[in-house]
């Protein structure tokens, strides 16, 4: 009862509106789930990274309890996501030999099919080292882009080199474009890796 009376009390406030009713001229969004399955050396590593760290985790919840451990859980899952993103990302002495990243090269592969033809691509990742491996890829294959961080000082220049058509592909960090941007012309979405929230991500 008492959440129907705030609703009534609030709605007046409330405006939510769909993409349907904001712009109907849009085609409707289709998502695409890509696996990528690791090989070779990044596999091993991951399969290192992911012993060591179960081990890490059962002994900080035997000493800490499970509550006290979210820590220690929390730079596990991250050391792991960091590993299937790219072997370049993990601050380990094992990681430093291993160049082989199966997703970076998946994304690689999905540039050089779609910008040929006429696409415009998002780019978005959690982690903005990531972003600089991939700029720095793209910049060796010649492809311009924007990147967007919480280091970048005019956002609104890399918006407009992206809308204007300068560039083909715009690199975001899921902080720094989370909010308060407008990208009407691009028709790729990418998230290279998930955020934690999905609903924000979405």
């Amino acid at each position: 009862a008492r959440l129907e009376a705030l609703r009534e009390v609030v709605s007046p406030f409330i405006l939510r509106r769909t993409k349907r009713d904001v712009a109907p001229e849009l085609p409707t969004k289709t998502e695409l789930m890509r696996p990528v399955e690791l090989a070779g050396r990044q596999r091993e590593l991951y399969e290192q990274i992911r012993v060591a760290a179960h081990a890490d985790v059962r002994r900080a919840i035997r000493k800490k309890g499970l509550a006290a451990s979210a820590i220690s859980i929390l730079d596990a899952i991250m050391k792991l996501r960091q590993v299937c993103c790219d072997p370049r990302l993990v601050s380990l002495d094992e990681a430093r030999g291993v160049s082989e990243s199966a997703k970076y090269e998946s994304l690689m592969a999905l540039v050089d099919a779609e910008l040929p033809q006429g696409r415009r691509m998002l780019v978005f990742s959690q982690f903005t080292s990531m972003l600089a491996l991939i700029s720095r890829g793209l910049t060796e294959r010649g492809v311009g882009h924007a990147i967007l961080t919480g280091e970048t000082r005019d956002r609104a220049a890399a918006v407009d080199a992206f809308e204007s058509g300068k560039v083909p592909v715009f690199l975001i960090s899921l902080k720094a474009g989370g909010t308060g941007l407008n990208l009407v012309s691009a028709d790729t979405v990418v998230h290279y890796d998930p955020w934690w929230n999905p609903a924000s991500q979405a």
